[in-house]
């Protein structure tokens, strides 16, 4: 009996010492970020610190991430808000295309999303050119511009609000709108009383969430901002970088610091909005509503249909377009049209390919080592004190909601020396970017898995354990098989956020270790728009590819695991 619970005992003690290493690999970056920040302050005016907040720039990139974010919140909410209500309250039909639809963006690259609304507008759009509705050469493009960006980021981020909506509205009551209906209330009454007021909390959740993600956001302004002189907190620090290399990353830090700050105190204001939101809500509808929008459905579908037509269908159409054109200001007719700029990124370029080797081999990597993280964490956690587990996840979390730019100025801090006693150099080399990609998508993979560790029966294990069989063999024989498709689901949401990152790796990359979402903003910093245009044609056709994968698996994953299945 000794024996085995002593076996049991380190077993144990094994998932305990994983679970800390991994909260290690969360909170060391941060740590080292806030103790460079803050670790010259004794020297007073010449700290780092003062030296950026004293500085004009800082501010005026601060405004500016503000007013861009601002205005990219309210546009997410306009957005997300409609297909929310319209899709999870009434008898619309095609729901589900439409939800796939409305959620790609979301899954698409920003900097692919800039470069097809660039293609869409502008003097130079060939798909203009080619329907002859190209404003006169020399017009200026319009998205070089706050609104511009401010467009992009509410269109990238209105998802976020539609799920968080779309959340709140599944939760409400079937019995408390039939109780007004029978009372005799009106549909505008049952709206205005009743749906909006208990809505209230996923609307000021999804605007948080829209808000915090376009002021990290890097790949939009970079695309939009650099090109027009007009500068956000992210792309100042990479600006700075380009400019001034490692030199530069005590100021580095404290803006870093900055942006951090402002997306945590982001989180923070959002988790005591939904407190004070909440409603005590007896019953629990878990499925749609089924408003009768009755002669207005046709008109309701069309103005949906529409909205995706315009978000969706016709920048990805001008970027298919512009990939198939010799050069940019070029219509597309038979004699123009041409497969050259897919020649040249597939059959010609190396870099093209050295890009997809380095982003297939760290999104695969990080997925594989996050799935076989993420069963023993969530087991482990499963078992820990609610308070214990609610840090552990506290920090867990901390990677993935700070801005992207925060953590690759925190690795570059933390790993820009050997590191000390194995004396390996990872500053400059894609295992730099890998450990930020394990650090930043491990609640990704965790969430599902910790959702289906928790509709588990409990009684299973415990006869197992009954038995003799001890907690790795209860791990393998038992719960293995029984969350492995959520385990899948998340390796693949991993694999399918990581491959095409740009935030992180563009700070991380150097010379031959360029990924996918470097390669594209590159090529088109560089003049390259046609063969950009190429490349993020491929990248979009993976991106649906995995996500209708990942619709098909829908049905045996614990509910909300995919985010576009309701």
């Amino acid at each position: 009996m000794a024996p085995g619970l002593t076996e049991g005992s380190q077993q144990r003690w094994l998932l305990t010492l994983l679970m800390v290493a991994i909260v290690a690999l969360s909170l060391v970056p941060s740590l080292r970020l806030l103790f460079e920040a803050l670790g010259d302050l004794a020297q007073g005016g010449e700290a780092p610190l003062w030296r950026v907040l004293q500085a004009e720039s800082t501010w005026r990139a601060l405004w500016r991430s503000l007013h861009t974010s601002g205005l990219g919140m309210l546009i997410a909410l306009a957005l997300g808000s409609l297909f929310a209500f319209v899709i999870t309250l009434t008898d619309i039909r095609g729901k589900a295309w439409l939800v796939f639809c409305f959620m790609l963006p979301m899954m698409i690259p920003p900097q692919v999303t800039a470069l097809s609304w660039l293609q869409l507008f502008g003097p130079a759009s060939p798909l203009l050119k080619s329907i002859g509705m190209a404003p006169p050469l020399g017009s200026p493009q319009p998205l070089y511009s706050a609104e511009g960006i401010a467009l992009l980021l509410g269109i990238q981020s209105a998802p976020l609000v539609f799920l968080a909506l779309r959340t709140s509205l599944l939760s409400l009551p079937r019995e408390l709108v039939e109780a007004a209906r029978i009372s005799g209330a009106r549909q505008a009454q049952v709206w205005g009383q009743i749906i909006l007021p208990v809505s209230r909390g996923g609307l000021i959740a999804g605007g948080a969430m829209a808000f915090i993600s376009s002021l990290g956001n890097f790949g939009i302004p970079a695309m939009l901002g650099i090109p027009a002189g007009y500068y956000v907190l992210p792309t100042l620090i990479y600006q700075r970088m380009a400019s001034f290399g490692t030199g530069v990353l005590a100021e580095m830090a404290s803006l870093s610091l900055l942006i951090g700050v402002l997306a945590l105190a982001g989180v923070a204001l959002q988790q005591a909005w939904m407190k004070r939101s909440r409603f005590g809500l007896v019953g629990h509808s878990g499925r749609a509503h089924d408003f009768l929008l009755g002669r207005w459905r046709g008109g309701v579908t069309a103005l949906l249909v529409t909205v995706l037509l315009a978000i969706l269908v016709a920048p990805l159409a001008a970027l298919v377009v512009s990939s198939l054109v010799p050069a940019m200001g070029v219509p597309l007719t038979w004699e123009t049209a041409t497969l050259n700029a897919y020649h040249e990124v597939v059959g010609r370029q190396g870099a093209t390919w050295r890009a997809v080797r380095n982003s297939l081999w760290l999104a695969g990597g990080a997925a594989v080592v996050l799935m076989l993280c993420s069963l023993p964490l969530a087991y482990r956690l499963q078992r820990l004190p609610q308070r214990w587990q609610s840090l552990a996840l506290s920090a867990i979390e901390l990677p993935y909601a700070l801005p992207g730019v925060v953590l690759a100025v925190a690795c570059i801090l933390l790993f820009v020396r050997p590191i000390p006693v194995v004396n390996v150099a990872l500053y400059g080399t894609l295992g730099l970017i890998f450990v930020a990609y394990l650090a930043r998508f491990l609640v990704v993979c965790l969430k599902p898995v910790a959702a289906g560790l928790a509709q588990l029966d409990p009684s299973l294990e415990e006869a197992a354990q009954l038995a003799g069989a001890g907690p790795w063999r209860r791990l393998g024989g038992i719960v293995l098989p029984l969350v492995a498709p959520a385990l899948f689901a998340g390796g693949l949401l991993v694999f399918l956020l990581a491959v095409n990152e740009l935030t992180v790796s563009a700070l991380l990359w150097s010379a031959g270790n360029e990924t996918l979402g470097v390669l594209i903003f590159n090529l088109d910093e560089g003049g390259e728009s046609v063969l950009a245009a190429a490349v993020s044609v491929l990248v979009v056709m993976m991106v649906a590819t995995l996500m209708l994968a990942l619709s098909l698996l829908a049905p045996r994953l614990p509910k909300g695991v995919v985010p576009w299945q309701g």
